[in-house]
């Protein structure tokens, strides 16, 4: 049989509970439910360093972050390395798969290739010359720009994107996808990163998208800890990016109701993807998706926002690994062994049959489909180095069914039982 292609999708900063199949019955995400249906869930999946860079560093090496040597990013971390001798799209390319990354690559510097052949970019704000940018500029009214939303890039605000659907980045980044497909024509299989901005703020989905939860009672409420008083601040919250602080309920409603849209305008552009592929039964059915984020949002849970934290909100991520629909389903659908980013690249280069660089941290999941394992890991470890206060530097251990989290730098120490309080509301740690 031919080596499978390979289609990888991240999405920025989404939570491990905003998808219906986790069982969230306020958010509209069909596409990505009938996708679980079809694969793999792993409901215990995690980011070990739950911010862009130390995450992604860890998803394109199969390392954990004492490996990659990033712990994080801001005042704590210093330089971030991208000069990996083995990434996963360089594995890849090495052996003989073509290799193509749309939209957010987030890599320092923005440009490196991270072991791709080619590469199309949505940097956000981050790069005025991104691929995004200039195709905007082409296409877009007169002296309108990506940024005339008024919202910022880490902002708790939300509103509606301010001009036409198509030109959304969430839109953009499936149609040049969809275009890598249309073109593509090498005897060689591929591996195609589509990798989204959102539902990271700004909360800008279109505003039809915006309007399905922008009512008392669309979204669910935050998560209120026993302890989340440390966290109500009224001088950090009147920052429009303000990394914690006790915000109305109106400005917590708003702020879910854009982050639920981009999820579910992304849900869409998934549908487009998956429309395109029954069409070409040739190339689908030889296709395995793998569905994942670098990263969850805490969106006012415990009076914080942002990401960063050890807590569920913030760490735990969305993981659906689907094989071909010429194989039979998964004997199981719901995978409960704990799994970290570290796992997606010895996962997909088993599944490309590239053999193992000897230089991965992370296991292969796809036997965890056909049944649960001998062995596995007992927990996983995971951290971040000072960001946006020094307060929050913190160390968490889980193996998704209870979490010991330590805040060094405050002297903080909590225990949380997930299988009983999965909102972290209530410290057991005496």
């Amino acid at each position: 049989m031919n080596r499978p292609n390979i289609i990888l999708i991240v999405c920025d900063q989404m939570r491990g509970d905003a998808l219906g199949a986790d069982g969230n019955r306020h958010i509209r995400t069909p596409n990505l439910d009938y996708l679980a249906s079809l694969g793999g869930r792993f409901n215990h999946a995690y980011s070990a360093v739950p911010s862009c860079l130390p995450a992604r560093a860890t998803l394109w090496t199969g390392q954990n972050q004492w490996h990659t040597g990033v712990l994080g990013m801001g005042r704590g971390q210093g330089a971030i390395p991208c000069d990996f001798p083995h990434t996963l799209a360089g594995e890849l390319t090495r052996h003989g798969y073509r290799t193509h990354l749309v939209g957010k690559g987030h890599f320092s510097p923005q440009r490196a290739p991270m072991g791709f052949e080619t590469l199309e970019l949505d940097e956000s704000g981050r790069m005025p010359t991104s691929e995004f940018r200039r195709w905007f500029a082409d296409n877009a009214p007169s002296g309108v720009t990506p940024d005339d939303h008024g919202v910022d890039w880490n902002s708790w605000h939300a509103r509606p994107w301010h001009t036409e659907e198509r030109l959304h980045p969430t839109y953009w980044t499936m149609s040049r996808s969809i275009d890598f497909l249309d073109h593509y024509d090498e005897p060689r299989p591929f591996f195609l990163n589509i990798s989204f901005a959102r539902p990271h703020s700004p909360y800008d989905p279109p505003q039809h998208y915006f309007d399905l939860y922008n009512d008392p009672g669309h979204v669910p409420e935050p998560h209120l800890g026993d302890w989340a008083s440390m966290h109500d601040d009224p001088e950090t919250a009147l920052n429009p990016n303000a990394w914690r602080g006790r915000m109305s309920p109106d400005q917590i409603r708003r702020a879910r109701a854009g982050y639920y849209g981009s999820i579910s305008f992304i849900d869409t552009q998934i549908g487009r993807l998956m429309n395109w592929l029954r069409r070409h039964p040739a190339i689908y059915s030889n296709t395995w998706i793998l569905v994942t984020s670098d990263h969850g949002d805490m969106q006012g849970d415990h009076n914080l926002w942002r990401k960063t934290y050890a807590y569920e909100g913030s760490t735990r991520i969305p993981f659906l690994l689907v094989p071909p629909p010429t194989q039979a389903r998964p004997a199981r659908g719901l995978v409960d062994e704990v799994v970290e980013l570290r796992d997606v690249m010895p996962t997909l280069l088993a599944v490309a049959g590239v053999p193992d660089p000897g230089t991965m941290d992370g296991e292969n999941l796809v036997p965890l489909l056909d049944g649960p394992a001998g062995s596995w890991r007992a927990c996983i470890h995971g951290e971040h180095c000072t960001c946006y206060s020094e307060e929050q530097e913190m160390q968490f251990v889980t193996d998704g069914r209870r979490k010991f989290v330590w805040l060094p730098r405050i002297g903080v120490e909590q225990f949380f039982d997930l299988e009983s309080d999965p909102g972290e509301c209530r410290n057991l740690i005496d």
